[in-house]
């Protein structure tokens, strides 16, 4: 009889929760999927008292998760702590240098650690899996370590975080501002007490940079991804946005560009009837273009119980069944060193909103300004007084136009005195079609 898969699950919060619920219900259909049984033999989380409305059988339990990388009657450890560093770095590290498989949700600590990672899995000739690291229950680092092998890829584009998904979706259904609909979704559960690593972009640069490597054969390079987040948009922008045909989602981006690779996490104006527009709520999705299969679109919920369990027992049956290869497709000597995109990136249309004195000729030298950085106007738009200020919102649409023009642009404006505050700058992306 083929020896069970036995496994350590080090955190038991909603993830490792679902994994045990998978297990226990799924028990027979995973065995004989995998060729043999997948074992819970211990567990270890900060709580033992907490209730989980789970049973975790005879699986014994243990204070310090450090001692799952040690223990005899383990092959695999399953982390879902979280967090680059500290216990779950350490316990990582601990179980590979073992010889044991890994199995993790952590995107952060793959994205700041995971080349080293890599090679110390390599060197122990065991696996490294994270599908549930990126977009929940949605098979993308599968798909482009196996599917896709056949394909170079040209661009990734993903909304990967659900948390800034839900809040822009309730923006655009309700017209209420950013603040507001962000207190909603703290109470409901789709943001933290802290929110900044989801609303800041964070969270989907660790996603992104881990995409990019898996795309373009680099390393890891976290540090290179340039990141924007959601805190400005107002309720007005999503209307003028409606107005003008789009919608404002937070976009991953990753693309091949001057001997590099470009990686940008930011708010954007995607076309509506796009499949990226369509994308609301906490759900994510995924683009990615390949030479030879063309574009594909991956959607589904990026996070939760279920979704993201579900990735984690996928790589658990890839184990199972004997399946280990390189972390990041080709092993870690293959992959090419970081090298960042020159600056400027693709020539792209601007959203470009600001508050300006109502007065003869201050429209004049605001265009003047816009023409003397060689950006092109496409439309304008002017709004009635906000409050007693005597300032009007102004809406600009560029044309197509270079990045560092877009800049000198913005310098320009805010030397003239006729411009209030910080002018408010969002791409205009062609979506998925990148």
């Amino acid at each position: 009889m083929t020896k069970p898969l036995r496994i350590g699950v080090a955190g038991l919060g909603t993830v490792g929760v679902g994994v045990v619920k998978i297990l226990a219900a799924r028990r027979e259909f995973l065995a004989a999927a995998a060729g043999r049984s997948i074992d819970i033999v211990a567990v270890s989380a900060r709580n033992k008292a907490k209730a989980r409305g789970i049973d975790i059988g005879s699986a014994r339990w243990e204070d310090d998760a450090l001692k799952l990388a040690t223990a005899d009657d383990i092959d695999v450890v399953v982390e879902l702590i979280g967090g680059a560093e500290g216990v779950a770095r350490a316990l990582v590290e601990t179980a590979l240098a073992n010889g044991k498989h890994v199995v993790t949700a952590n995107k952060a600590l793959i994205a700041h650690h995971g080349i080293a990672l890599a090679k110390l899995a390599e060197n122990k000739g065991v696996a490294l899996n994270y599908e549930a690291a990126v977009a929940g229950g949605i098979p993308i680092i599968k798909a482009l370590r196996e599917g896709l092998a056949a394909n170079e890829i040209e661009s990734v584009t993903g909304i990967l975080n659900g948390t800034c998904n839900y809040i822009l979706t309730e923006m655009e259904t309700t017209g209420r501002d950013f603040a507001d609909v962000l207190k909603d979704a703290q109470a409901l559960g789709y943001a933290e007490a802290d929110p900044s690593f989801d609303v800041g972009g964070i969270d989907a640069a660790h996603k992104l940079a881990i995409l990019a490597s898996l795309a373009f054969g680099r390393e890891v390079d976290f540090g290179s991804v340039n990141i924007e987040g959601i805190e400005k948009i107002t309720a007005a922008d999503i209307k003028f946005a409606k107005e003008f045909g789009y919608k404002i989602k937070l976009l991953a981006i990753a693309t091949k560009s001057d001997g590099g690779v470009e990686q940008r996490v930011h708010p954007a104006l995607v076309a509506e009837g796009s499949p990226l527009a369509a994308v609301s709520g906490v759900f994510n999705a995924v683009a990615v273009r390949g030479d030879r299969v063309g574009l594909l679109v991956l959607e589904g919920r990026g996070a939760g119980e279920g979704p993201t369990a579900s990735a984690v027992l996928s790589d658990l049956v890839d184990i199972a069944r004997g399946l280990v290869m390189p972390p990041f497709i080709v092993p870690t000597s293959h992959l090419k060193a970081p090298a960042k995109a020159a600056e400027g990136g693709p020539e792209s249309a601007y959203y470009l909103r600001f508050n300006a004195v109502d007065r003869a000729g201050s429209m004049a030298e605001i265009t003047r300004a816009l023409a003397n950085a060689s950006v092109s106007i496409e439309r304008i738009v002017q709004r009635g007084d906000e409050g007693d200020t005597g300032r009007k919102p102004v809406v600009f649409v560029t044309h197509k136009t270079q990045e560092s023009s877009m800049r000198q642009a913005l310098a320009h404006l805010l030397k003239l005195v006729d411009v209030a505050g910080t002018p408010l700058v969002i791409r205009i992306e062609d979506g998925e079609s990148r």
